[in-house]
């Protein structure tokens, strides 16, 4: 990889870090879905690619942001090309959003004793795509009005379903939520002190985040969480990060307003984000893995679909 890859790769990730930093100083936490901005069709949902296939970790919080900011309500979004091979056409002066592509490539070098070695290269790649309603002339069902809303009842009893399928161990009771590495279980507040079910749902997503740490689970080390006030900070961002990928997963309308003790990090995250280029990246890259390993403790013909 030649500087100029690595140099456009390393400012590919200050731009992205820069963009969350700056949402976060106004007190906009870009991991969560515009959920009452009126700006979302359709049933509660990742960003889209044209296929109908979901984003994942980090592009998710981009378009999220995007769509956020620039009050755009279908959540597809495709490439100049695919729009064009639809079709369609981008309307003249609107301009695209980031998206990024990560991967990894195997380049062959000799080492010090004259052997040829194999190394894992990551990169890292960003690209445009437009929402839906910058692009004029794709077929019908692009434009489509959103189906029905489900009965919210019926959608909460899913999420109950999601959880029990996990096995985690849940009690209730006291004033506090949070996962206990030591007993393994995950502390919730009664059901009726929250505000709503879409709330408790919300919590109870973030804690289950926290429950994947585990070695036996997804495996993230909380050695350092009660003595580190940066690793804590990582730690509750990945947890946020998940639990509104999870939430948009199930269909799930959360309570927009943080909890008091998460808002508590956000000079945390401030730190942690503008100290460490990478940061978010990361954290969103545990979400996405966390959020897959429950998904994948559903039975076959319950899972919903996990990007």
């Amino acid at each position: 990889m030649s500087r100029k890859e690595i140099g456009e790769r390393g400012d590919v990730y200050a731009r992205i870090t820069e963009r969350i930093v700056a949402d976060l100083e106004k007190g906009v936490r870009p991991w969560i879905q515009p959920w009452s901005s009126g700006n979302a069709t359709g049933r509660i949902t990742r960003p889209l690619r044209h296929t109908g296939e979901p984003y994942s970790g980090m592009n998710v919080l981009l378009l999220w942001s995007e769509a956020m900011a620039r009050g755009f309500a279908s959540p597809t979004w495709m490439t100049f090309k695919q729009a064009n091979e639809l079709g369609g056409h981008v309307r003249k002066g609107e301009s695209g959003s980031i998206v990024i592509y990560a991967s990894r490539f195997t380049k062959t070098e000799t080492d010090a004793h004259g052997s040829e070695v194999e190394r894992d290269i990551p990169f890292l790649k960003i690209y445009s795509v437009f929402n839906v309603d910058q692009i004029e002339g794709l077929p019908a069902n692009f434009y489509c009005p959103p189906p029905p809303v489900f009965d919210p009842m019926a959608r909460i009893e899913h999420a109950d379903r999601f959880f029990a399928h996990t096995g985690a161990v849940i009690r209730h009771g006291g004033s506090a939520a949070f996962y206990s590495p030591s007993t393994d279980h995950i502390q919730m507040p009664p059901f009726e002190t929250f505000r709503d079910a879409a709330s408790y749902v919300a919590v109870l997503s973030h804690e289950s985040v926290h429950w994947t740490a585990d070695p036996r689970r997804v495996g993230r080390d909380l050695s350092r969480y009660a003595k580190d006030r940066s690793e804590r900070a990582r730690e509750e961002l990945v947890a946020e990060i998940g639990s509104a990928l999870l939430c948009a997963d199930l269909g799930i309308v959360p309570e927009v307003e943080p909890r008091p003790d998460h808002a508590a990090y956000l000079g945390s995250w401030l730190s942690v984000l503008s100290n460490d280029k990478r940061a978010i990246f990361a954290a969103a890259a545990h979400a996405q893995r966390a959020v897959a390993y429950l998904h994948g403790l559903q039975p076959q013909a319950e899972t919903v679909k996990a990007a």
